[in-house]
């Protein structure tokens, strides 16, 4: 089974010949001046929850997990800057009690990531999180979908303060594209 296994996953496709161009030395100063126009572009082609991306985090001893949510909002940060450029205050929403809200609280750093498999793009966001204020996250619970005015006293609007962005284009040739922000 397993040899079978490996040999169908060998022969499934990698990535199609027209994917989007991206020269570096091209890209924008601002890691979320790119950010957004991927996110454009990506809306453009009717990619499917864009705004969907995998967070992963982990214990303090370093057990990973990582689950799917959404980017609630993208603003500048109040810190995080690289001279003079600002990478971002990324925010996300869950329950303080929840794996990852315990994981947050034990260890509160993490990795997102924005997969738009048309356009055969990525993009990895590293930082720290930071808990943002009651009543942001209280507004954030009431402006979900069947919110019901319910509220939700455990629900936490966190902000990810990157100190790394990485985008990554895929080529049909194999010879990705990587571009880092880093501080």
């Amino acid at each position: 089974m397993s040899d079978s296994l490996r040999r169908r996953l060998r022969a499934l496709p990698d990535f199609p010949a027209d994917l989007p161009a991206f020269d570096p030395a091209t890209a924008p100063t601002s890691p979320v001046d790119l950010f957004l126009k991927w996110l454009e572009q990506a809306l453009a082609v009717g990619v499917p929850q864009p705004h969907a991306f995998s967070l992963a985090t982990s214990t303090a001893t370093g057990e990973v997990s990582s689950r799917m949510l959404i980017l609630k909002n993208l603003e500048p940060a109040s810190s995080g800057t690289n001279a003079g450029v600002d990478f971002g205050a990324w925010h996300f929403a869950s329950t303080r009690t929840s794996r990852k809200g315990r994981e947050l609280t034990a260890n509160p750093r993490a990795a997102m990531n924005f997969y738009w498999a048309a356009l055969g793009r990525q993009v990895r966001v590293v930082g720290a999180v930071s808990l943002l204020s009651a009543e942001a996250s209280a507004l954030d619970w009431e402006e979900r979908p069947g919110a019901d005015g319910r509220s939700n006293p455990d629900w936490q609007l966190y902000a990810l303060l990157p100190t790394e962005i990485e985008f990554w284009q895929a080529s049909g040739d194999r010879h990705h594209i990587r571009h880092r922000y880093a501080l």
